[in-house]
């Protein structure tokens, strides 16, 4: 878990008393930084250090850290970098033990600056430092009105319950930007820096306990601690609060694991995806979509189901509504009878009672037209969430009258028996007076933009099934105990099909029977036995590919072609230096699905489990789902469902249903036995996993050991 508890980040993130050190009034980051402090109501001392200037910002200085009378919380260090570590040991010594490095030329220009990174954390290990960057700017506490931040902070600061955590300086500006123009409270702010001695994992992990922040949004350029990541993730899960997350970098390196196909589905962005979609990570494509998402959640909490009524003055909109509800997988229900009956004692004649419901221009003449529209969907049995369209004015004649109607929808939204979302027609700032006539009306928030806030409805509310069903004990994992037969080889290099099938055999997954010839005579022998027609296939120790060297004899329904098989594997096998006179006869099977069913370690998150369409296919289509391991029978179910082409499995085309909870069953085993092999497992596969109706068999493995 994390290296840094949540009460020393506390106590980090509320000093009572901060150092600017190297403050001078040749810096922006210097004035900015003591500008942020005072103009945002930071109750406590603020101290300028700088040895060589008596006066800056119109304040005396202190010549050192060790000159300052009384106890310092936080030292702000915006020092040249050699005097750093002469900073941080004088700060030390005197009891100060946390740190904010603005300082840039540590790791992140690589040569010399490795060398310093490196002399920072050795220091802030040896003394028991808690210590922000380098090369950050700092963090803004703005439930506690603490602000030591090195970039402007403009009025107002509005606080909230989103947290937010950067991996970026300048982006971090941008995003309380955004924030402040939607009315998007944040509880803290930080941008992380190098993050040399307080990670990313370290600020989550304090936010998932923090009392004043109910969702944590993430910008990622990497994932330095996956496994902390995920335990912190699945800690966010469990107590309710959502984790929103833009995270950068999709490209799609190389296979790191060239022996079995499972590899090729496995890279970079698709298993940070998975892992994300598994630890119920909302995952989101833009800064705007990442604190709109946030900002939504941190307003409404877990959402009942997907079933929307919504109501809105334009039939423009609702027509948008309905093309964004398809794409985020919300349903538009028909409104019930006695909703439809309600509904037409409220509108005007002229309106049509249906969902999206468009109330009409008639708002301008009824101003409380929207809110008794938003009563009577609300009382309807099969609507889940209401959404309302509706935007604060950027002006009004009549202030007050303004404030007056908003109190009372407002009113109505907060009585609603459903969860109201409430989302604007674009993403525009709000204006001073739409600002204060929220803040005098006690409005809630407004999700920006019927784009972005459509995209924010869809997350949350698939954010929402996935902790309903983590609360419900959905996700334990799928757990095996071994079995190990005789007669298996040392756990290296790879076990190709005879040795990788007998032990997945061994250990319940339904292998296709398979028997072992030394000779072409002795093929054709057990051939009659398994009965015909039969696949012969070469079991060389050192074939991961049999195929692709002509090792495999399809269809063969007699003895003699069965020995003619065995010589042509052979001969085959021969020329490209393999032994193939050793083969395995097994029945051939015909008809059904093929589906790829495997292991390969990730060297970050560890073992993921991929399951897509196999065979020869299985590249080509590219149709597969990613699942961190260990997985429950759910996960595993989930991610067959989320397969483009499980129409097939599902009887598509005359194809025989298969039974999905017993293929579940089966992935889920697979996954298990995997983790269960622990370090020593590189790769396990299954493919082709070969399914129609229930039956299920699996007529090929391979398993590849760690050198």
């Amino acid at each position: 878990m994390s290296t840094l508890d949540a009460d020393r980040l506390q106590e980090f993130f509320s000093p009572k008393s901060v150092a600017l050190v190297g403050a001078t009034d040749k810096s922006g980051w210097s004035m900015s930084t003591y500008n942020n402090l005072l103009q945002h109501g930071f109750a406590g001392e603020v101290h300028l250090v700088n040895p060589k200037t008596p006066v800056v910002h119109g304040v005396e200085t202190h010549r050192s850290l060790t000159d300052i009378p009384g106890p310092v919380d936080l030292a702000y260090v915006m020092t040249p970098i050699g005097v750093v570590p002469r900073i941080l040991e004088e700060g030390a010594a005197r009891g100060i033990r946390n740190y904010v490095i603005l300082t840039a030329g540590y790791g992140e220009v690589g040569g010399e600056g490795v060398v310093r990174e490196q002399e920072v954390a050795d220091i802030a290990r040896r003394h028991d430092l808690t210590v922000l960057g380098p090369n950050g700017n700092g963090f803004i506490n703005a439930a506690d009105s603490i602000t030591p931040y090195g970039l402007p902070i403009p009025p107002p600061l509005l606080g909230g319950s989103v947290g937010v955590v950067l991996q970026s300086g300048a982006l971090a500006s941008n995003v309380l930007a955004f924030a402040q123009a939607r009315n998007i409270g944040i509880s803290l702010l930080v941008s992380m820096g190098n993050e040399t001695a307080m990670s990313v994992t370290d600020v989550m992990n304090a936010l998932v306990d923090s009392p004043n922040t109910k969702v944590i949004a993430l910008f990622l350029e990497s994932i330095r601690h996956p496994e902390e990541f995920a335990d912190i993730a699945r800690r966010a899960l469990a107590a309710g609060k959502p984790i929103v997350a833009l995270k950068i970098g999709r490209s799609v390196k190389a296979s790191r694991t060239a022996q079995a196909h499972t590899g090729a589905l496995v890279g970079d962005d698709k298993t940070v995806d998975a892992a994300f979609r598994q630890l119920g990570v909302i995952r989101v494509g833009s800064l705007e979509d990442l604190m709109v998402t946030a900002g939504m959640l941190a307003e409404t909490g877990p959402l009942p189901g997907n079933r929307i009524g919504v109501v809105t003055p334009s039939g423009g909109a609702s027509e948008i509504i309905s093309d964004r509800a398809e794409d985020e997988g919300l349903e538009l229900p028909e409104f019930a009878e006695a909703t439809t009956t309600a509904l037409r004692g409220v509108l005007p004649p002229f309106a049509t009672p249906n969902n999206p419901l468009d109330v009409t221009g008639y708002v301008l003449l009824d101003r409380q037209l929207m809110s008794k529209a938003l009563d009577v969907v609300a009382a309807d049995p099969g609507v889940d969430i209401i959404m309302l369209l509706q935007d604060m004015p950027r002006a009004t004649p009549d202030f007050d009258l303004a404030v007056e109607t908003y109190r009372h929808t407002g009113g109505v939204i907060r009585s609603s028996p459903k969860p109201v979302v409430i989302v604007g027609n674009v993403l525009v700032d709000v204006s001073e007076t739409g600002r204060a006539l929220r803040e005098a009306s006690n409005y809630p928030q407004i999700a920006g933009g019927i784009e972005h806030g459509m995209t924010a409805l869809g997350h949350a509310v698939r954010w929402s099934e996935t902790y309903r069903r983590h609360q419900a004990g959905a996700d334990t994992p799928f757990s095996v105990e071994i079995e190990v037969p005789d007669g298996l080889p040392a756990r290296t290099g790879t076990w190709t099909e005879r040795h990788a099938g007998g032990f997945l055999a061994a250990n319940r997954i339904p292998m296709v029977p398979s028997r072992v010839a030394t000779s072409p005579d002795e093929a054709a022998r057990l051939a009659e036995e398994v009965g015909f027609p039969v696949v012969l296939k070469a079991a060389a120790d050192d074939l991961e590919h049999k195929s692709d060297l002509g090792g495999v004899e399809l269809g063969l329904h007699d003895a003699d072609s069965v020995r003619a098989a065995a010589v042509r594997i052979a001969d085959s096998l021969a020329r490209s230096g393999h032994d193939g006179t050793t083969t395995i006869v097994q029945p051939m099977r015909s008809g059904g699905t093929e589906l790829l069913v495997g292991v390969v370690r990730d060297p970050s998150w560890g073992l993921t489990l991929a399951v897509a369409m196999g065979g020869i296919w299985v590249e080509i289509l590219g149709d597969s789902q990613l699942r961190l391991l260990p997985v429950s029978e759910a996960e595993a179910r989930q991610a067959v469902e989320s397969l483009r082409s499980v129409a097939v499995l599902r009887g598509a085309r005359g194809q025989t249903p298969v039974d999905l909870d017993e293929l579940a069953a089966v992935v889920a085993r697979i996954g298990a036995i995997a983790g269960a092999l622990g370090d020593e497992l590189e790769s396990l596969e299954v493919n082709p996993l070969l399914v129609s109706g229930d039956r299920i068999e699996a007529l090929d493995a391979l398993i590849t050991w760690r050198a």
